[in-house]
Order: C-alpha cells, then sequence, then structure tokens
C-alpha cells in the first residue's frame, strides 16, 4: 500500500485472506463466518472506496495490486453481495478501477473483467446463494451461463427504466419519482457499462429524467462519460437524447463543438458536400434549433474567429453550419419553431431577415443592393458606439457569406452600379476601418474592378495580363488586397479568359499556407455554389473542383 492512505497494509492482507478462505460460501461453516465478518468487511470495503475515489485507475492499481483479486472474489461470494449494501459499495469500487481512457491491452482486458463483474453484480439474485442449483436452472432454460446473465441485464435494464419513466414528466406523476440521489446513483453506476448495447434504453431515459431540484442530478462523470462515447461512436443515441445531454451539461456540449471543429481543421476536405456531411453528422446544426444551444456554438465560433483572425477554414465552417442550421430551422414544425429573434436577439432584424433567404439568379443584384444599403446605414450610423457592436454586425454578414461569393461573381458580369457591391465587399474585408480607411479601401476596390472589368471579355489572356491589371491597381490596403483575391478567383472561374489561365495564375498566388487556405475556401463555396442542381454552372464548378485538387495534392 502507498504510505498515508487510508487503508493499512495489516487489514488488505486480513480481508484478502478471508475472502480466499470464504471461497464461495460453500459450507455452513463459510456461511456463518461471513455473516459475522459482514459489518466490519463493509467498513473495510468503504475505506477502499473513499481512498479510490480520489485516484486515477492506473494510480489505484499501482498503489493496490491486489485490489482486483480482493473484489473479485468477494463479488462472486453470494453471502458477501447477498447484502445491497456490500453489493453497492463493491460496484462503486470497481467504477473507480475503470479506465475511462485504456492506453493499452493490459487497461482494455481489465476493463472488459471491471464490466463482466458489474454485469453478474446487477444481474445476481438473492436466491442464487448455491451455484449448483443456479447452472442447473440455467441449463434447464435452455441458456448458456453467458446467455442468462445477458437476458437479466436485459431484464434489468428494462425494470430501470420503467422505474425511472415517471421523471420523465416534471413532477407530474409525483408517486411515482425517483429520488434525486437514487437518479445519481443510477447514472454512476451505468459509467462503466456505457458501451454496453443492452444499456442504451437506460441511458437514453437518465438523461431524460429531471430531479426535483433546479442543480443537476445526474453524476458529471456519467454525463462525460455518455458524451465521450458518442463523439467517438461507440455508442448510438437518439437525437432527443444527445439534445438534453448537451441542454444539461456545458461541458458535453463545448467538448461537442470543439471536437468538430478540430476534426475540419485537420482534414483537407476537398468538397463542402463533404464538410457538410461531417456537420450534419455531428448533430450541432440540429441540436442548434434550441436557442439555449445555439448561443453557446455561436459564443465558440465567435472566439475562435477572434483567435485565428478570421481564418479561412473557420469561416468556410461557420458558413456550412449556418446554412444547414437554417435548412433544419425551415424544417421544424411551425408549432415548435423559435422564432429568428430568439438565435439573433442582438441583430438589427431586417438585415437578418435580408441575409437568411438564399441566393437566387433573379433579382439577385437588387436583393444585394438592399444588403449592403442596409449595412452601410447601420454602420456609418449613431447605433454602432463600440467595438462588440461592430463586430456583432460583421459576424452576422460572416455567417451568410454565401451573397459575398454572389456579390464579386455579380460584380464581374453584371456592370451597372457597382459602388453598393464593393462597399459590401469592402466592410467584410475590412469592418473595423473608420470613414477614411474605408474610403481608401474603396479606391483601391474600384481600381481593380476596372482592370478586372476591362479584362472580362477578352477571349485570351496570360498570367502577365493579369499580373498586370493588378500591379496597376496598387493594392496597399490589407482590406483590399483580401478583396482583390475574391474579385480574381470570380474572375478566373467565370470569364472564358480566365479558364485558359487558371492553374497557372491560381500556383503562382499560392505559395504560403495562409494564401493557399484563403483561396482554398473561395474555390471550395463557389464550386458548391455552382454544382449541378444548385445554379448550374457546370464549366465553372468542374473548374473549382479541378483546381480544388490541385491545391490540396500540393500541400
Amino acid at each position: 500500500m502507498a504510505e498515508g492512505t487510508t487503508v493499512s497494509k495489516l487489514d488488505f492482507k486480513y480481508w484478502l485472506d478471508k475472502a480466499t478462505e470464504w471461497g464461495q460460501a460453500t459450507t455452513l461453516e463459510s456461511q456463518k463466518d461471513v455473516c459475522r465478518h459482514l459489518p466490519q468487511l463493509q467498513e473495510f470495503l468503504q475505506q477502499i472506496y473513499e481512498t479510490l475515489k480520489h485516484m486515477n485507475s492506473v494510480v489505484a492499481i499501482q498503489q493496490f495490486p491486489l485490489i482486483g483479486q480482493l473484489l473479485g472474489r468477494l463479488c462472486w461470494n453470494p453471502f458477501v453481495i447477498g447484502y445491497d449494501e456490500s453489493q453497492k459499495i463493491l460496484m462503486w469500487c470497481l467504477c473507480c478501477l475503470y479506465s475511462s481512457e485504456p492506453q493499452n491491452p493490459v487497461e482494455l482486458k481489465a476493463n472488459s473483467w471491471i464490466q463482466s463483474l458489474l454485469c453478474h453484480l446487477l444481474s445476481s439474485s438473492k436466491w442464487e446463494s448455491n451455484e449448483a442449483e443456479t447452472n442447473t436452472f440455467i441449463s434447464a432454460l435452455g441458456y448458456t451461463s453467458a446467455d442468462y446473465y445477458s437476458h437479466l441485464v436485459k431484464n434489468m435494464v428494462s425494470s430501470l427504466v420503467t422505474e425511472l419513466k415517471g421523471n420523465q414528466f416534471n413532477g407530474l406523476n409525483v408517486q411515482g419519482r425517483v429520488s434525486d440521489s437514487r437518479l445519481s446513483e443510477i447514472s454512476l453506476l451505468c459509467v462503466p457499462l456505457i458501451t454496453l448495447p443492452d444499456l442504451t434504453p437506460l441511458l437514453e431515459t437518465l438523461l431524460l429524467c429531471h430531479g426535483s431540484a433546479s442543480q443537476e442530478v445526474l453524476s458529471s462523470e456519467f454525463l462525460e462519460a455518455v458524451n465521450e462515447a458518442f463523439l467517438k461512436k461507440k455508442i448510438s443515441l437518439t437525437e432527443t437524447a444527445v439534445f438534453s445531454l448537451w441542454l444539461r451539461h456545458l461541458p458535453s456540449l463545448e467538448k461537442a463543438t470543439f471536437d468538430l471543429l478540430d476534426q475540419l481543421v485537420s482534414t483537407q476536405m476537398t468538397s463542402l458536400e463533404e464538410v457538410a456531411c461531417v456537420i450534419k453528422d455531428s448533430l450541432l446544426p440540429q441540436a442548434a434549433i434550441h436557442p439555449a444551444i445555439f448561443i453557446i456554438i455561436d459564443e465558440i465560433f465567435k472566439s475562435i474567429l477572434l483567435e485565428t483572425d478570421g481564418a479561412p477554414e473557420v469561416m468556410t465552417i461557420l458558413q456550412v453550419f449556418t446554412q444547414l442550421f437554417v435548412q433544419a430551422h425551415q424544417n421544424k414544425n411551425k408549432q415548435h419553431k423559435f422564432p429568428l429573434k430568439a438565435y439573433f436577439s442582438h441583430c438589427h432584424q431586417p438585415l437578418v431577415v435580408a441575409l437568411i433567404g438564399r441566393p437566387s439568379a433573379m433579382h439577385c443584384s437588387q436583393h444585394l443592393k438592399y444588403i449592403s444599403e442596409i449595412l452601410k446605414t447601420l454602420v456609418e450610423g449613431e447605433s454602432i458606439r463600440s467595438f462588440a457592436d461592430l463586430f456583432q454586425i460583421w459576424f452576422l454578414v460572416a455567417r451568410f457569406g454565401e451573397w459575398l461569393d454572389v456579390a464579386a461573381e455579380q460584380l464581374l458580369k453584371a456592370p451597372a452600379e457597382p459602388d453598393a457591391l464593393l462597399w459590401l465587399l469592402a466592410f467584410y474585408y475590412s469592418p473595423q476601418n473608420e470613414n477614411q480607411q474605408r474610403t481608401q479601401t474603396m479606391v483601391e476596390a474600384r481600381e481593380i474592378y476596372s482592370q478586372l472589368r476591362m479584362l472580362f471579355s477578352c477571349p485570351a489572356l496570360s498570367v502577365k495580363d493579369l499580373q498586370d491589371a493588378v500591379h496597376k491597381a496598387d493594392i496597399k490596403q490589407s482590406g483590399a488586397q483580401h478583396l482583390t483575391t475574391h474579385l480574381l478567383i470570380s474572375f478566373l472561374l467565370f470569364s472564358s479568359g480566365g479558364h485558359m489561365i487558371a492553374q497557372e495564375y491560381i500556383s503562382h498566388v499560392t505559395g504560403t499556407r495562409e494564401a493557399s487556405q484563403e483561396v482554398r475556401g473561395l474555390l471550395l463555396r463557389t464550386a458548391h455554389r455552382v454544382r449541378p442542381g444548385a445554379e448550374g454552372n457546370p464549366r465553372a464548378a468542374a473548374l473549382a473542383n479541378n483546381l480544388l485538387q490541385k491545391l490540396v495534392s500540393r500541400a
């Protein structure tokens, strides 16, 4: 034993010797001896539990190398586990030894052994004191021992689910209510067994149960373990159960969101369809229909965008997530649908309504001009009193970035009244600019726009022609540089001359990781927007996908 623990070497050796001596208590003498020593044994097991619960499983095994042998022997002694108190403490001790993140085959084997012991304890009955009679009975039923215990576990789960159902009605079924402590105990007991398929109905029922008090009644270990198993696809839960988990346990929702972002950022996705599939599979857009969940995810996106200075890959994820959220919200039954203000309570509602509509060919330029006018009124008016106010507006526009891609395309295709669309792009890429700086950004934006418009109808171009156009525009402002990149990608994809030089020019401008990520994000979004069946520009979609493949292969 480790020095300083409450369990002495002498006591531990005494009880291990006793457990070995008792065996499975098949003789009258051993049965009497168990009964005589049971109060002291329970006290000793309580001491072990109080010590183990402050350790992780690896440290516990190191400090108590024979703990498994002791607990294993006691678990198979029917006169020990015949008392509820002894059985309960043994379960708690086993739970402490369970490794939530097994690192090697030994820990995996130990977890499997603990699960089998817990299943045995859960499925044990008081009349099973005679093993020979029990085995005869099992055989008579036509079961193997393993099958028998599996059926008993299913029955136990069914029984507990029935017991807990009364707690799903927010206290209306008063007589059938289960105490808060009982809910906590059941949830803690489930921790090592969470990945057992037979336990899923109990997990889902627990997640839908609420206690009588305002604080959480389910153990945090249980909530964290369920979330971890779900995120690693070790268990499958209903959407209702998952949403309830995230609503009642904020750390689980945060972990699910960060895990999704890590997965997407660390993987070289080659299409927005692939990105959308991963995001939708996470269930987070569907869960975000509940405003409380939406607000938390919203804040996480804001913090990450600020930390990464608006990284293109994060912007793309945010925009796809928003599209999927809007789809889920629109598909929701009208009677159960929250108003948009519940999600965007601090935003200008006419702007929200204008942005949330999907771009279409009809009246697109007029709608973009309308969006730009609303934004300009807000940004240049007196309602903006702090950076936070300005960021809130910019973040809303960033969520619906598809409009910016359409604006860049429309600028080159439709020459009438470009200023409103240029201002929209200038604000997006330079939101923090004061009026004088934004005026300079607009000057540079108009210049590059004019140069590209002159080249747009040219059937044959060289990379030098495009380089000269950028050089003539003399782009200096940081925001104007990003705006220029956006217009250039649109030029390459939607002009006949641009198609001929797209590969060579993009190789020229993506020398750094930052530039490559920026171009990749623009290509991903455009390929998705003009794919066949959407706006349907097969030539531009094919070129964008080809350029994406080349960028990914170079990474």
